[in-house]
């Protein structure tokens, strides 16, 4: 592989939007009582969080990190964003594991309990990840 890594924030992005919609869609499905539709949009939505997770610790073990080339309010906003996203990104690992065990031992009630915090925390997750990548390639890019 050469060694231009500059294709991967865009990877991971497209992968964190993906994921939002997966979730927001698989959200819709258990409301409308189509179990097996948000079965397969769930399980979808995790391996792509794990593809996204996996590519994103390849990125930043080869390229290190990457520094906001904003000033003023922008660097606020932008750090602000980070800050609370990274935090939620570890959390969410977690609660994940422990909310897809319980829906696959189809401890339905436990996994629900979960899920409440576990659904818009990952979204949250998903859709800041899309939000940093813009905010740092595109909008403030050097």
């Amino acid at each position: 592989m050469p060694n231009d890594y500059s294709i991967f924030p865009t990877i991971n992005a497209t992968l964190n939007g993906t994921s939002a919609v997966l979730l927001v869609t698989a959200h819709k499905m258990i409301h409308r009582g189509r179990m097996a539709a948000h079965r397969a949009l769930m399980l979808t939505a995790v391996v792509t969080s794990s593809l996204f997770l996996a590519s994103y610790l390849y990125y930043h073990w080869h390229v290190g990190s990457v520094r906001f080339p904003g000033h003023g309010w922008s660097r606020c906003v932008y750090f602000s964003i980070l800050i609370s996203h990274t935090i939620l990104a570890i959390a969410i690992v977690p609660l994940v594991i422990i909310t897809l065990t319980r829906a696959l031992r189809e401890r339905y009630d436990r996994h629900r309990a979960i899920a409440r915090w576990t659904y818009p925390l990952w979204l949250y997750v998903s859709v800041t990840g899309v939000v940093i990548y813009f905010m740092l390639y595109h909008l403030f890019a050097a």
